[in-house]
């Protein structure tokens, strides 16, 4: 008994001491990201327009939707776009979505029935780490 108490025990303090030493690997990662983002370009999606090309391919298989068209500032990475994508993929009422880093625009499809709410859009790209700072709606 006391031999399967102490395997426990030091077993236990190595999946512990593991998991706080991939917790400190995952801070230093984020605090490496955080300084890199100083050294990369601010984009301010207000002042590009949209890539009519990347516009043409998102809505080429599309019909009967609404897109919004979203300006964001503060995407500097791949990694804040693809944050942005997951959190819409989640909205059952997302048909589509496209991020072009590049220009700061998020292009997202709804149905045409759907309520387009941009203090939705607003909150769901802040709390990305983004601000949405205006949005226009064509309809398909």
């Amino acid at each position: 008994m006391k031999k399967i108490f102490f395997v426990l025990l030091v077993f236990s303090s190595w999946v512990l001491a593991d998991q706080q030493d991939h917790m400190m690997h995952h801070s230093y990662e984020d605090q490496q990201n955080i300084a890199q983002h100083k050294n990369e370009t601010f984009i301010d999606g207000d002042k590009f327009g949209v890539d009519k090309n990347r516009f043409n391919n998102f809505v080429k298989n599309l019909s009967n939707v609404q897109v919004a068209i979203i300006s964001v500032q503060g995407m500097v990475c791949d990694f804040c776009a693809r944050g942005i994508e997951k959190t819409f993929k989640k909205d059952s009422n997302v048909i589509n979505i496209d991020v072009d880093l590049n220009k700061g625009k998020v292009l997202v499809a709804y149905s045409k029935n759907s309520e387009i709410d941009f203090a939705d859009i607003k909150e769901k790209i802040t709390a990305n780490g983004q601000n949405a700072i205006n949005m226009e709606v064509i309809t398909l």
